[in-house]
């Protein structure tokens, strides 16, 4: 099939190669020069594992021009950004965008699928109606909607959309539906049809409840420090329930990326414009915002003033195999260490430029110099952090590194 992509951030770009690898013909849309060009390059705008190889192995057009995508294509995807407000509403600016470029160009028959995290309610209140005022078309009879959220996790992305556990879409008529149908035929995994605001829910419900079983674990964790209990040994016993299982239980300094953050927040809002009170999510939220403390007062339950130490710190991304660092909990963790006057060091695989652009003047350091420091954070569970050398050094272990925990000579784990 002819299918359009509008944005090539990490949902477009992996729907798009994904869907290249299924065999159908794809084009690209973004406003940013440097991810057209790198496609059309076949080269990834961003690391995610597996990516490039997709991208070299089928080549997907990418452009700036609305006008050289949308008429010819049968499914058009908008994959653009929703990032959060100061108020916690979302940001439509992009959604609205384009669906202004796509009305203006939009062909009769075609299939509009929103897989852009929207607030339910967002595809029947906002998107639908500027996609008919631009194109002055009908939906339903003249172009069709639909639903389709992602389930993508920063790391395994493309194992997710190659092989997910469901699909859901949300449609408005049998075409849509069809349409989509058609297109999933190959994926084995249960598909779930819906209305448009159910599917938009679910991927908000999703979202939420897996924030809210790190947060728990967490809490648990903050529990079992003070009981000198090992909180993974907890979350084995209780992943063994079939009703609880083990996925999400890992405790340690709180959950961050591109999703969660700004998909709770934007629920709690959205809660409260309906006269609700969102009591567990606001606690969720609340406690990932104090995680970050815990190994700093670990820190300095070790060195007893921090000023003018050196502090190592390894992983910046909020998680492994990712250069994703938005809502890092290594943020909050490094401004409050330079409010100390603290010497920060720190490696990360893959995410040190994008941590330069926020901390420009700290040092970015190979693994051996981080470790040669008065103490260590470790931050981001990294494979490779499982074979450094901890002999002698004092770590704070916030993702449970368990050659660190063997080694060091003072061990502190932040829930263990």
């Amino acid at each position: 099939m002819r299918i359009g992509v509008i944005g090539a951030g990490y949902v477009g770009t992996i729907t798009g190669a994904c869907l290249a690898d299924h065999g159908h013909n794809i084009i690209c849309i973004d406003i940013d020069q440097q991810k057209v060009d790198a496609i059309n390059k076949q080269k990834s705008p961003f690391y995610e594992k597996g990516l490039s190889v997709l991208l070299k192995r089928n080549e997907i057009k990418a452009t700036t021009e609305y006008t050289q995508a949308i008429p010819n294509a049968e499914i058009i995807f908008i994959c653009v950004g929703t990032p959060t407000k100061k108020d916690n509403t979302q940001d439509l600016t992009h959604i609205k965008n384009a669906c202004e470029q796509i009305g203006k160009n939009l062909q009769k028959n075609q299939t509009i699928v929103v897989k852009s995290s929207v607030v339910p309610g967002t595809t029947e209140d906002v998107i639908l109606p500027l996609l008919e005022k631009y194109s002055e078309m009908r939906e339903g009879n003249d172009f069709h909607i639909a639903v389709n959220p992602e389930f993508l996790q920063e790391g395994t992305a493309i194992e997710n959309f190659l092989h997910p556990d469901r699909i859901i879409i949300g449609c408005k008529n049998k075409k849509s539906k069809k349409t989509l149908e058609t297109l999933y035929k190959d994926f084995t995994c249960p598909k779930l049809f819906t209305s448009l605001t159910a599917a938009e829910m679910i991927k908000y419900a999703s979202n939420a409840f897996l924030s809210t079983k790190i947060s728990f674990i967490n809490e648990i964790g903050n529990i079992c420090k003070k009981l000198n209990i090992d909180t993974y040994e907890v979350a084995e016993g209780m992943g063994y329930d079939q009703r609880i299982g083990r996925a999400f239980l890992n405790a340690g300094i709180g959950w961050g990326g591109s999703c969660f953050p700004k998909d709770v927040k934007a629920l709690i809002t959205k809660a409260k414009e309906l006269g609700e009170t969102p009591r567990i999510l606001e606690s969720v939220l609340q406690v990932n915002q104090e995680q970050p403390q815990k190994p700093l007062d670990l820190l300095k339950k070790h060195i007893d003033i921090v000023k003018g130490k050196e502090i190592g710190i390894l992983g910046a991304s909020f998680k492994p195999e990712t250069d994703d660092i938005r809502e890092s909990r290594s943020i909050p963790i490094i401004k409050e260490l330079l409010k100390e006057q603290v010497t920060v060091k720190i490696y990360d695989p893959k995410a040190m430029d994008n941590l330069k652009k926020i901390f420009p003047t700290i040092s970015y350091c190979s693994p051996e110099e981080v470790l040669d420091s008065d103490a260590v954070l470790i931050l981001t569970d990294w494979e490779e952090f499982e074979h450094l050398n901890y002999k002698d050094k004092v770590v704070i272990d916030g993702r449970k590194i368990e050659k660190a925990r063997k080694e060091s000579k003072i061990y502190e784990g932040v829930c263990w």
